[in-house]
């Protein structure tokens, strides 16, 4: 355990043999915007009370609560009181709402005005974080949270968000409480002890202590030094480069670093013996190459037949980011289930269907997004928009390298106008989904419950070749296998083993048949 005294500033190590993932707060932790938000407290505040609204007023009564639990505080304070009034209270209203509404106005404008800065350091240990393993989430009490992510490009550093809005909707009491951290280690599928909080306000290390955290960490920004510790902090530091990420625990690596499958095939075998192996299998780069037109990436007759063997012998589902039906059609065998659209659309033998019900809410705003997609892709040729049921997907291989950044630059403004959608990437494409918590990972838990196989005794092994496919991996990490196909770009992976291509893919499904010899299901 690091030392607790606010003095020590290079103590803190956080390794994955401790922690599997970390919290982290946005304003004040990761983005500068503690500083726009306390610009429109004070702006808010001056017109209302004499004397001004200070910055020990700001961290002792609003930074870290809930824009309406800081009104109240506030006023308490100073011995006032106002009319709570209603949700529907304009910006004039003399009521809590009122004032809150009134808050918000300020801090657009201002945000508009000044734009949104980034704490590097802390955006240096995110990407350390996740290079290592760890999972990560954002928790914030801000119902600004997603556009503040957005201008400062910061979404793909995060694997889930609760922020003022989903609190709202889930009627999660805000910070000082824990139900916001607790819901976002739910989401993550990580226990409250096994995760990091990283806090610079009091009311937000006060949540991390009563949440029974590994570990809350303390990012003084300003205040008097200790004051965090006080608050209920393990921890206080002022600059996150000196938190250091154990490498040696790290659950990721190298892909060229991860041992072939076929040469470990004994060591495989050993790990299987005694164990009922399920199997869940990428499409594209796994079961056929990628090929210049994803309409051409069709199963050849010798793939075809030994997954008809395999699934006669295992369990075995497709899960993809192709749209069902689409799926289907490739593949064309009878006795797999099927996971379509990243596992937002799931069927199998015996009419077992599954569609996400977020999702399905959500279809309309995908719609939306295609046809403004459609539009502002028009012009840049190469560009191939791919719609598919709970998705969007925006394929670049065959665009300009230098044109590229135009079809970011599209991709973030028809985002920016859809903030319940997010962006996902895979290989030489950007897609659009509904920003919820679900993922190829999710769809293979939810398989293995249907399938009566989420127990002691059963192993999972999952290949893929994408990025998406990273999540399976972390979902199944020290339950299961993750085989990963190593593709034309190196990366990280948290897979076990490695194939490297489709035609090792094949050769690594006929051992799996050998190993069952002639049991069939």
């Amino acid at each position: 355990m690091p030392s607790t005294e606010p003095s020590a500033p290079a103590a803190v190590v956080l390794a994955r043999r401790d922690f599997d993932a970390a919290l982290f707060d946005l304003d004040g932790v990761v983005t500068r915007t503690a500083e726009v938000h306390a610009a429109a407290w004070k702006r808010l505040f001056d017109a209302l009370v004499e004397p001004p609204f200070t910055p020990e007023d700001y961290q002792r009564y609003v930074d870290g609560r809930p824009r309406l639990d800081g009104i109240r505080c506030f006023l308490a304070s100073r011995g006032l009181s106002l009319p709570e009034g209603t949700p529907e209270d304009g910006p004039e209203a003399q009521t809590v709402h009122g004032l809150g509404k009134r808050k918000n106005t300020f801090f657009t404008e201002t945000l508009e005005q000044r734009g949104v800065g980034v704490f590097a350091n802390a955006v240096g240990l995110l990407e350390r974080l996740r290079a290592a393993g760890f999972r990560t989430a954002v928790v914030s009490a801000s119902r600004n949270c997603v556009a503040v992510l957005r201008a400062a490009r910061l979404e793909h550093l995060f694997d889930a968000r609760v922020d003022g809005v989903e609190a709202g909707r889930l009627g999660l009491p805000g910070k000082p409480a824990p139900d916001t951290f607790l819901e976002a280690a739910r989401r993550l599928g990580v226990a409250p002890e096994r995760a990091v909080v990283l806090e610079d306000a009091q009311a937000g290390v006060q949540a991390g202590r009563r949440g029974h955290f590994g570990l809350v960490l303390g990012v003084r920004r300003a205040g008097p030094e200790g004051a965090l510790v006080r608050a209920g902090a393990d921890v206080e530091v002022t600059d996150l480069s000196t938190v250091r990420v154990e490498e040696g625990a790290s659950e990721v690596r190298p892909m060229r670093e991860v041992p072939s499958a076929l040469e470990r095939r004994e060591e495989l075998l050993r790990r299987m013996e005694g164990r009922e192996v399920a199997v869940f299998l990428d499409y594209d780069g796994t079961l056929t190459p990628i090929v210049p037109q994803p309409e051409d990436a069709r199963l050849s007759d010798a793939m075809r037949a030994t997954l008809a063997e395999l699934a006669r012998r295992y369990p075995v589902a497709a899960v993809s980011g192709r749209d069902l039906p689409v799926l289907k059609g490739f593949v064309q065998l009878e006795g797999l289930y099927f996971a379509g659209s990243h596992g937002f659309d799931i069927e199998g033998p015996g009419g077992r269907c599954f569609q996400q019900e977020e999702g399905m809410a959500l279809l309309p705003e995908v719609d939306a997004a295609e046809r403004e997609l459609a539009r502002g892709l028009e012009a840049i040729p190469g560009t191939r928009l791919e719609r598919k049921r709970f998705t969007v997907a925006v394929h670049w291989r065959h665009v300009e390298e230098a044109r590229v950044p135009e079809v970011e630059r599209v991709v973030a403004s028809v985002l920016a106008r859809h903030p319940r959608l997010r962006r996902s990437g895979g290989k030489k494409v950007f897609e659009l989904q509904p920003d919820i918590d679900w993922h190829k990972g999710r769809a293979v838990q939810w398989l293995l419950r249907a399938l009566g196989l989420e127990r002691e005794g059963v192993l999972p092994v999952f290949v893929g070749d994408d990025l998406t496919d990273e999540d399976a991996f972390q979902t199944l990490k020290g339950r299961g296998l993750g085989v990963v196909v190593r593709g034309e770009a190196e990366r990280p992976t948290a897979a076990d083993y490695a194939l490297a291509d489709v035609e090792e893919v094949r050769q690594f499904l006929q051992l799996l048949i050998a190993r069952a010899g002639g049991t069939k299901r």
